[in-house]
């Protein structure tokens, strides 16, 4: 462990540095190898070689494979990869010793080798190994992975995930999906349809066809079953659908109420959502084979609720107090105490896998905000601002949120945004056309 420390270290302090980390830990690393000059980290220098190919088989898979890793990371903004046009050494086996005065010549910090072969049965075996280049050790034992071929980008995202890992101390998210709202048409006559996609826009799949109008699709805590909104019955009600079965069941019967807003509790066990009846909206627990329990009993409009991780809490927003405010409340039910008291109205807010903050949208002089908080209320922060941000989401490790953003103009689309919860690192998703109310699954399995 000792042996790779000084790039942890330089890390986990350009985290620190970043606002991705807690102060005190950015206190006790040094040497600092990554610079933030005028808020702008230093990425951190990496090379990855091709991954080398073990049979004739397996050579389109590991350049893949290999994209794959580079892009992952590259994507974070916390690293830098050297391109291979600069690149002394050369990679022709797996099982060569490192020639690390080559990747420091080339000011490479961390080093990424690899290799992909074929198992037969349409698998893949993928084996890497990580490098501190200037303290020529190993960070961690080399890992070796197998799926099939058909999963050839899940098996670079997990290498991807543990690279991300090593360096920083942080949970990777890069094997993980996206279930979002596919729209096409004009804002009037909007089609809208459910998709999941992997993080990074591939392997886009639809569940649902543009039938009937849907809304706020929310993952399962393993990510195999997706609550949403559906207009299907001409009202608003939630369904549920399993990833592997495209017939969505129905969760909440109208009866002249209108059901919305649902997510899952930690378990699995129990959904959260806002139910409208008689002129008034307040948020019910079911849990599963029971009847709904109401949870809020005010003449005021409450919505939006999200668990905390431990499933003792909930965050909802709610105008209770005349404008939209955020609140958190027990699991129960009960007395709510109110968290947000800047300048303007907050919603949507949803709780970090972490448990550390709270992501919300804020609307203030004419603008919307992507911001984070702590639970108590306390180090409002905000990330965006533009026309129209709303609807956050939490990557798994919490410390990427994904959002919608739409500008002004009848012409303008809405798109899926990510920004780190320091508010730099603001990327563009890739989605074939318009897409909004995006929800990022846990880690996949």
């Amino acid at each position: 462990m000792m042996s790779f420390r000084p790039l942890a270290l330089a890390a986990a302090a350009a985290l620190a540095l970043a606002g991705l980390l807690p102060a005190p830990a950015a206190q006790a690393q040094s040497p600092l190898r990554i610079e933030i000059t005028e808020g702008v980290i230093e990425p951190l220098p990496f090379a990855i070689p091709a991954f080398v190919p073990l049979d004739a088989g397996a050579a389109s898979a590991a350049a893949e494979i290999t994209r794959v890793i580079s892009a992952d990371l590259t994507g974070t903004g916390l690293f830098r990869e050297i391109p291979a046009s600069a690149h002394i050494a050369r990679v022709t086996s797996f099982d060569s010793p490192v020639s690390f005065a080559d990747w420091k010549a080339i000011n490479a910090q961390a080093l990424i080798v690899g290799a992909v072969g074929s198992a037969g049965d349409g698998k893949l075996v993928v084996k890497f190994r990580l490098y501190d280049v200037f303290s020529g050790a190993e960070m961690g034992e080399g890992l070796q992975l197998s799926g099939s071929a058909k999963s050839m980008r899940r098996l670079g995202h997990k290498v991807a995930d543990q690279v991300y890992s090593r360096i920083t101390g942080e949970g990777g998210y890069f094997d993980s999906r996206v279930v979002f709202v596919h729209e096409e048409g004009p804002k009037d006559a909007r089609a809208k349809r459910l998709a999941v996609m992997d993080y990074d826009g591939a392997n886009l799949r639809y569940l649902t066809d543009a039938s009937s109008l849907v809304l706020a699709p929310r993952f399962s805590p393993t990510g195999d079953r997706v609550l949403f909104t559906s207009y299907a019955t001409g009202v608003p009600e939630i369904y549920l659908l399993r990833l592997d079965d495209p017939r969505p069941q129905r969760v909440t019967q109208g009866q002249g109420s209108m059901t919305f807003s649902p997510r899952f509790s930690p378990d699995g066990q129990s959904i959260v959502f806002s139910d409208s009846r008689g002129g008034n909206t307040d948020i019910y627990l079911m849990r599963q084979g029971s009847s709904p329990v109401r949870l809020t009993d005010t003449p005021a409009i409450e919505t939006a609720p999200s668990f905390s991780p431990d499933g003792r809490q909930i965050v909802f927003e709610s105008d209770r107090s005349g404008t939209q405010q955020l609140y958190i409340m027990p699991a129960s039910g009960g007395s709510a105490q109110r968290i947000s008291f800047g300048a303007g109205r907050y919603g949507t807010p949803v709780w970090s896998p972490r448990g550390d903050m709270i992501a919300f949208t804020k609307q203030n002089e004419g603008r919307f905000h992507i911001g984070v908080m702590r639970t108590d209320g306390s180090e409002e922060r905000l990330l965006t601002a533009s026309f129209l941000d709303e609807g956050p989401t939490w990557a798994p490790n919490g410390r990427v949120i994904m959002f919608t953003r739409q500008g002004a103009g009848a012409s303008a689309q809405p798109a899926l945004y990510s920004v780190d919860i320091s508010g730099r690192n603001l990327r563009k998703v890739p989605t074939p056309g318009s897409a909004s109310d995006p929800a990022w699954s846990p880690l996949l399995p």
